[in-house]
Order: C-alpha cells, then sequence, then structure tokens
C-alpha cells in the first residue's frame, strides 16, 4: 500500500489509505519532512513523520505533489521540504511557500555519501529527506541551502543573463564562420562579415562558401540588434548608481543583479566562496597542499569581479587591494601563472570590500576607490 495518492482521489479512498497506515485524518503530528527529487514531469518523494524512519519513495505529478503536500500541513504542525536547485528554477518553491510550509532549495551534491557507485531518483530523494531531518533538528551543515531571488531580481538577472547567451550565439556563428573561411586558406579576425573584410571573402572565397557565409550573416545580425538593445537597457538602469571608475556600468549592474542582496552574507568567508574564488586544499595529517580556485560560486559573478580588477589595474591604482600585487602585476618579468594568482587574490578582496560598502561597515573612500565623477 502507498501513501502518495494523484491529483483527483475520492475523499473515502484517501480515508481508506491513511488507515491502512494507521492514520485518521484527525491524527496530528508534530512535524512531517519531505525530501523531493524534482524532475520536469515527476516528482519522487520521501516522507518522515516526526523522528521514525523515512517511508518508500513515491512518485508523483506535479499536481498529485501539491495535493500530497497539503494534505501534511492538515497532518502536522509543522511541514519541511526541500530539493535541489537545478534548471526548474524556483517556481516549485513559490507553490510550496504559498501553501504555508517551510522549503529549503538545497545545493545539488553528489549523494551517495559511501561511495557505492548506485545513483538513482529514489536514492536522491531518501538522501535529502534524512538531511532535511538533520538540518530541522539543527546541525546546519546538513546541506548548503540556496538563497531564493524575489521576483523582480529574478526578472532583473534573466535580462542580463539573456543578453550573454544572445552574445555567445553570435560568437559561436561567427566561429563557424571563421572555420569555413579557415579550410580554404583564408584567416580573418573580428567582424568579418562587414567592411572590407567582407569584401576581401567575397573577392577571394569560392561562391558556394560565400553563400554558406551569407546564411551566418542573416543569423548574426537580429542577434547583434536584440544583445545591443538589451545592453543599452542595463547600462540605462545603472545610470543612477555609484558606480568605481573605470570598472564600467554593464559590469557593474551585472554584478549588482547576480549578487541580488549584500546583505545575505554574514561574514568575508560566505562572500568568498560565493565567489568560487577560494583555493581548493587536500590536507591530511602534517601534510597540506592548496590547490586551483573551487569554482563552486556563481560563475557570472567570477567573470565580472575579474574583468572588473583588469581594468582597475589602470584606473584605480589607489585601491588598497591592489596595492600588495601591483608589483607583480607590473613586472614584465614575471609569468602569465604569477599575474594570474594575483588577480584571483584582489577579485577576491574585491568582492568582500563590496560587501563591506554596500552593507554600510565601510565607504569607498577608506578602500581607495574612486567614483566616477557625474555620479549620484
Amino acid at each position: 500500500m502507498t501513501w502518495g495518492c494523484q491529483a483527483g482521489v475520492e475523499t473515502a479512498n484517501l480515508i481508506t489509505v491513511m488507515k491502512n497506515y494507521k492514520i485518521t485524518p484527525t491524527e496530528t503530528y508534530e512535524s512531517i519532512k519531505l525530501g523531493i527529487d524534482a524532475h520536469a514531469k515527476w516528482y519522487y518523494v520521501a516522507r518522515q513523520l516526526d523522528g521514525a524512519a523515512p517511508q518508500p519513495v513515491q512518485k508523483m505529478d506535479f499536481e498529485g505533489l501539491l495535493h500530497f503536500v497539503a494534505r501534511q500541513k492538515r497532518m502536522a504542525r509543522e511541514v519541511h521540504t526541500c530539493y535541489e536547485a537545478g534548471a526548474f528554477g524556483y517556481h516549485l518553491h513559490r507553490q510550496l511557500a504559498a501553501l504555508g510550509v517551510s522549503n529549503y532549495v538545497v545545493q545539488p551534491q553528489n549523494w551517495d555519501e559511501r561511495g557505492k557507485g548506485v545513483k538513482n531518483d529514489r536514492i536522491d530523494a531518501l538522501a535529502l529527506c534524512q538531511r532535511l531531518d538533520r538540518y530541522v533538528r539543527g546541525n546546519r551543515k546538513a546541506f548548503s541551502v540556496v538563497r531564493v531571488p524575489t521576483a523582480e531580481e529574478e526578472r532583473e538577472r534573466a535580462i542580463s543573463r539573456q543578453r550573454q547567451q544572445l552574445v555567445r550565439e553570435r560568437q559561436r556563428l561567427q566561429a563557424m564562420g571563421r572555420s569555413l573561411l579557415a579550410m580554404h586558406g583564408i584567416h580573418v579576425s573580428g567582424k568579418w562579415w562587414q567592411g572590407k573584410t567582407w569584401s576581401k571573402i567575397r573577392s577571394e572565397a569560392p561562391e558556394w562558401v560565400t553563400e554558406r557565409l551569407e546564411i551566418f550573416s542573416r543569423l548574426i545580425a537580429p542577434l547583434e540588434a536584440e544583445s545591443a538593445k538589451l545592453t543599452s537597457q542595463i547600462e540605462a538602469a545603472a545610470a543612477d548608481q555609484k558606480i568605481p571608475k573605470g570598472v564600467g556600468p554593464l559590469t557593474f549592474e551585472v554584478l549588482r543583479r547576480e549578487v541580488g542582496d549584500w546583505s545575505r552574507f554574514t561574514n568575508r568567508r560566505q562572500v568568498s566562496s560565493y565567489t568560487g574564488l577560494c583555493p581548493r586544499e587536500h590536507s591530511s595529517g602534517g601534510k597540506r597542499r592548496s590547490g586551483s580556485v573551487s569554482k563552486s560560486g556563481n560563475p557570472r559573478v567570477r567573470a565580472m569581479l575579474v574583468e572588473m580588477v583588469w581594468r582597475m589595474t589602470r584606473w584605480q591604482p589607489g585601491y588598497l587591494g591592489l596595492q600588495k600585487w601591483l608589483p607583480v602585476l607590473g613586472d614584465p618579468a614575471r609569468g602569465g601563472a604569477a599575474r594570474k594568482k594575483a588577480v584571483v587574490a584582489i577579485a577576491r578582496q574585491l568582492a568582500v570590500d563590496l560587501w563591506r560598502v554596500f552593507t554600510g561597515q565601510t565607504t569607498a573612500e577608506n578602500l581607495g576607490l574612486v567614483y566616477l565623477p557625474d555620479a549620484a
């Protein structure tokens, strides 16, 4: 007998199912915990009643899941749910919150703690339920909770991310055209579909190659136009903000939209971890070995910070975070690896300093940052 029921089950059938589990509609539990492994069509749910062992995992569709959660809300004083962040966003979270349950969107990870090499949806749902029980009982390291953005933050972030997607698609088509030309001994760079470069291609490339390139050109044109519109829109949104000199409104606004709310971080370690710029570590006994950066945080934030650092080396030489590493960046004898390490260190410090500025712990002037003259 299963405890998971699909939408549309008759009330009498529901009571029968509950009686078979020795549960009556009036019985009350202190807490019910649901671990949900979410997919496009089906949801695998593991349930735990109070401190008992989790029940067998059940499979249901989206509507059935909401009906089931609503029933759990009537059966217990507290209902806690969790699912992994991923391609399905926060729609499920908002639906669960509307039902009045405490839901956690958690960072995806490998739930095979024992390394058994077995993974499926039911095992993941069961592991989520067990971790949720530990988290609710006070073990805040049972899993990492992902901050859910507001609807407005999600809308703004979608605009900047769509612009990035359009730019990458244009670059992909541009590379296809260069590859086709290289096969015929014609090597170009930049926007090969415009100006003198295009005139040279038409005169040197075979006619059939030109025909193929014209298809790429027709696809690239609207992508350029739409990405330019989004760029202007994002830059206009940053017009009323104080932007450090040399950073640029586009970079600064994209960073702001990705982070959302700086006050969600309570210490500098959380900020550094979010950027993914912290070094890996493998230590045992008396040995300690550090590796490259973990890259476990937001990749877009990491890219914006590194871009800002390279600009600030020219436009913000007085920034305190640069002072330690300027000898490395300015020494031609240093290799690329040393400069890369320096830029990563500065970017990590910059993220912490921006957090301190936006949360009122310090001022940009104290850090040696200079704003644009026309900033508000």
